[in-house]
């Protein structure tokens, strides 16, 4: 589902240039649950931007499904993510003068679903904020607004869900909720999973490992993938 080739991201500083990626090498096949692992500040927040065609690489080739994300103008970037991706960062970026129900029924409102906000319930109660689909983001606690960011990525079932730290903003219980649910995505509709995270534990539940290094993806080969 997924290939990059020779993938290179550098920033222009001040003085010097930030190599963050140097001709990195993966492939990830549909329905797989990837781990990308690797200390704070070696690009894997970049890494998923790219992914999601939201930044465009320095050089090489991004290709999912068989298109390549680099060489599509942004109007073609705009339909791939509604259409395929669920896309979870750090930042929860929702829409201030929308409610979290309507955060939630966003995506499905713009594709023009007509069960948008009966869907958007359903995945409300899914991250156990029923209670609070009338509150804005403003009442809302970091926490519940890092859930209504999750609801709203996975509520149209996306083909490939993108998530960074996506517990970052939780508590422990809530956050084991939320790593159910984003494995049960990929169990019940055969999405494809690729997870930033710092959690060793979260990081063993997926197929595969992998690690940011010098600006290279290594695998690991010691994981022994288990359920």
């Amino acid at each position: 589902m997924i290939k990059l080739h020779n993938l290179c991201m550098n920033y222009n500083l001040e003085q010097a240039q930030l190599n963050v990626l140097n001709d990195a090498q993966l492939s990830i096949a549909e329905g797989e649950t990837l781990a990308i692992v690797g200390p704070s500040g070696s690009g894997k927040t970049t890494l998923l931007t790219l992914l999601a065609g939201l930044e465009q690489p320095y050089s090489g080739d991004i290709m999912l499904d068989g298109v390549k994300l680099n060489e599509l103008d942004v109007d073609s970037l705009a339909d791939i993510r509604r259409d395929k991706l669920g896309i979870i960062f750090q930042s929860f970026h929702l829409v201030q003068s929308l409610t979290a129900l309507g955060n939630v029924a966003l995506p499905l409102e713009i594709a023009g679903n007509k069960n948008s906000y009966q869907l958007a319930r359903k995945m409300l109660d899914r991250v156990g904020l029923a209670e609070r689909e009338k509150h804005y983001p403003a009442q809302l606690s970091g926490g519940e607004q890092q859930r209504v960011a999750i609801a709203r990525a996975l509520v149209h079932k996306p083909k490939l869900v993108l998530a960074d730290e996506p517990t970052g903003n939780l508590d422990v219980a809530t956050g084991a909720t939320i790593i159910e649910l984003l494995f049960s995505l990929n169990m019940d509709t055969g999405s494809t999973l690729v997870l930033v995270t710092h959690d060793d534990e979260v990081a063993r539940r997926c197929k595969r490992i992998v690690r940011l290094q010098n600006g290279k993806l290594v695998e690991d080969q010691d994981h022994a993938f288990s359920v």
